[in-house]
């Protein structure tokens, strides 16, 4: 088979399985698709199996890293963090729909940070869902926070995005470093993201209401200091030559352990919690990948891509990639430029972070963008809350440009100093 022949049936593969992704027939999961497709390459010869074999070890420790950050972030949600989340949100926004903006964009921040965009857009979600109706504060502002900061927020650090953890690996940083790289990054980011907001929703934050004070929830104690010796243990671990998976789990093997002996969990559910069906589809995933890449394509891009770590660079980058998101879907476009920018050799760490700032951050403009945005706006059906795709839209116009270019300038200095 021609090169040419090849890289079609991978890239037609690939649109396919996207494609089940995001309009999931009888809500069947996205490995229905993939794994079907990945078996098809395998059988025409378009991947080969020693290919397909190197690609599921190369992300076998992300995908475990993955897996254990669900079960944390599930079994957070089971003890009640995020019912105090919200009850903290309900009583410091003092019933200003401005405060409570800023609280959202706080805790959905630190959120998606420390817990996975999954995490913003499952669990806190809904949370905000039922702050803004005991507040009686008009919803929008809010409900669109938690979209856009699921991905804009999970720039951060290597365990807020599965993007990130590829990315992660394939940069050489240790977590600190990476952590240290992306701070101004994320931080800028926000910045921009809150003041579009702000100017945009202007008429939506206006006004006070009565917060009808009721008894407090206790703040879940154990949960939270578990989640912190996970964080530090993100910190410690290269020291004593740990992969960050082995944390995470370990993390998430303590909490499960506490929510069996509770009654929270059963045995069975904790291992749903990690989502198998949706490790398999990112396994496949990549293989689909391999198709699209391994016949020519990735060796073009490589080519193609612009060298070195300068402000225009790293700005060029992330532009494409945000572009590329919003065609592919974030995921697989991680994966092709990752492979790409790499595929002459080790990359400047910087490089490979303005490609994660385009994947992360550009999704905001499109709801095919990202698979978490596809799920928040399933989850604003199921509250009987409609999205508008006028307004998805034009906040995604307003503030992806003007937070890419905020976000890759901080990186360009974080990486200068």
């Amino acid at each position: 088979m021609s090169a040419a022949a090849a890289t079609t049936i991978g890239v037609v593969a690939l649109m396919a399985v996207l494609a089940f992704a995001v309009i999931r027939p009888r809500h069947l999961p996205e490995a229905v698709a993939a794994v079907p497709a990945a078996g098809l390459l395998l059988a025409l010869g378009i991947v080969t199996p020693t290919r397909a074999w190197r690609t599921i070890a190369e992300l076998g420790p992300t995908l475990g890293f993955l897996a254990a950050i669900l079960v944390i972030s599930q079994l957070a949600a089971a003890d009640g963090v995020f019912r105090w989340i919200g009850d903290l949100m309900a009583h410091r926004s003092g019933g200003s729909a401005q405060r409570l903006l800023l609280l959202v964009f706080g805790v959905a921040g630190v959120t998606t940070a420390v817990l996975s965009l999954d995490a913003t857009v499952v669990l806190l979600t809904p949370v905000v869902f039922a702050t803004v109706r005991r507040l009686t504060v008009r919803p929008s502002p809010h409900l669109y926070a938690t979209a856009h900061l699921a991905n804009t927020a999970s720039v951060l650090l290597p365990i807020s995005n599965l993007t990130n953890l590829l990315a992660f690996h394939a940069s050489g940083l240790t977590f600190l470093h990476f952590a240290a790289l992306m701070t101004l990054p994320w931080l800028a980011a926000l910045a921009v993201e809150y003041l579009v907001f702000r100017g945009y929703f202007a008429g939506d934050l206006r006004g006070r209401v009565e917060v009808v004070r009721g008894a407090a929830v206790r703040p879940p104690l154990t949960s939270l200091v578990l989640i912190g010796l996970v964080l530090a243990g993100f910190v410690v671990a290269p020291v004593f030559a740990v992969q960050p998976w082995v944390v995470a789990s370990a993390g998430a093997a303590a909490m499960a352990v506490r929510a069996m002996v509770r009654g929270q969990r059963a045995p069975g559910a904790i291992l749903m919690a990690a989502n198998p069906l949706f490790i398999l589809f990112v396994g496949a995933l990549g293989v689909v990948v391999d198709g699209v890449t391994g016949h020519g394509l990735q060796q073009a891009i490589s080519t193609a891509l612009p060298a070195g770590d300068s402000w225009l660079t790293l700005l060029t980058l992330a532009g494409i990639a945000a572009l590329l998101a919003n065609l592919l879907n974030n995921l697989p476009a991680t994966l092709l430029l990752l492979g790409a920018i790499t595929a002459a050799g080790p990359a400047a760490p910087t490089a490979i972070l303005a490609i994660l700032i385009g994947v992360n951050i550009g999704p905001n403009l499109t709801y095919t963008g990202s698979l978490a945005t596809l799920l928040w706006r399933r989850i604003l059906v199921r509250n009987e809350h409609s999205a508008s795709l006028a307004t998805f839209t034009r906040l995604g116009l307003l503030t992806v440009p003007s937070t890419l270019l905020a976000a890759t300038t901080a990186l360009w200095l974080a990486g200068r100093w």
